[in-house]
C-alpha cells in the first residue's frame, strides 16, 4: 500500500482518490485553495509517494509549479490530464491547445525533469476509472513515460483497478495517448453514449 497525493478537486480526482482508498492506500487530496478535506498543492505533493495530477489541462503547468519541482523530483507522478482548450467541441471534436508534435505530458516532463511521469487514466471517463465492468472483459489502459520503474508501479495500480495495461513507450507517446480523449468523447457528444472504454485486441 502506498501514500497517494491526489492534486485536483474535480470528478477525476474524486474518482481516483476513492479508488485508492477502496484498495487500501492512504490518500491526501490537494487543491489550489485548501479547505476541509483538502491540503495545498505542496503539502499534498510532499505527502505522496505517488502523486496524481488531475486538474484541468489548462491548469496543469501551473499545478506542477505550485507543487514545486523540487518536491516532485524522484516521485512517480501519474498524469491523468488532457490538453483540452477552453473552447466548445466542433461537431463533437474537442479542441486541444497542443499540436501533434508536442503533448501536454512532454511539457510537464520538461518543467519537472526529475519527476517520473507516467501518463494514465486519460483515455476514459471518470465513472470507469476504477474497476469498470464491461461485457468484453477488462479494458486496456494505454500508458507511457521515460522511467521503467515508475511504469511498473502504475501497472500495479491499474491491475488493482481492474485494467489491462499497454505500455507504448516513452514520454513522446503521450502525443498518441492524449488524443484518445477526443475519440472517447465523440460517441458521448454525438449520441450521448458515455459507457465505453478502449481494448487492444491481438
Amino acid at each position: 500500500m502506498a501514500k497517494i497525493g491526489v492534486i485536483g478537486s474535480g470528478s477525476v480526482g474524486d474518482a481516483l482518490a476513492a479508488g485508492f482508498r477502496k484498495h487500501g492506500h492512504e490518500v491526501v487530496r490537494g487543491t489550489r485553495e485548501p479547505r476541509e478535506g483538502f491540503k495545498g498543492f505542496p503539502e499534498t505533493a510532499k505527502f505522496g509517494e505517488i502523486v496524481v495530477l488531475a486538474v484541468k489541462g489548462t491548469a496543469a503547468e501551473s499545478a506542477v509549479k505550485l507543487c514545486a519541482v523540487e518536491i516532485l523530483a524522484g516521485k512517480v507522478v501519474i498524469d491523468a490530464m488532457n490538453p483540452i482548450a477552453d473552447k466548445p467541441p466542433v461537431n463533437g471534436v474537442l479542441p486541444f491547445f497542443t499540436t501533434h508534435d508536442e503533448s501536454l505530458m512532454e511539457r510537464l516532463q520538461k518543467l519537472a525533469p526529475k519527476a517520473r511521469f507516467v501518463k494514465a487514466f486519460s483515455c476514459v471517463g471518470s465513472a470507469f476509472m476504477v474497476n469498470p465492468r464491461f461485457t468484453g472483459g477488462p479494458p486496456t489502459m494505454f500508458i507511457c513515460g521515460n522511467d521503467a520503474g515508475a511504469k511498473e508501479a502504475v501497472k500495479g495500480i491499474l491491475s488493482q483497478f481492474g485494467w489491462e495495461t499497454e505500455d507504448v513507450g516513452g514520454v513522446e507517446a503521450a502525443r498518441a495517448i492524449e488524443p484518445l480523449c477526443i475519440l472517447w468523447c465523440l460517441p458521448g457528444f454525438l449520441r450521448n453514449d458515455w459507457t465505453h472504454a478502449f481494448k487492444l485486441l491481438r
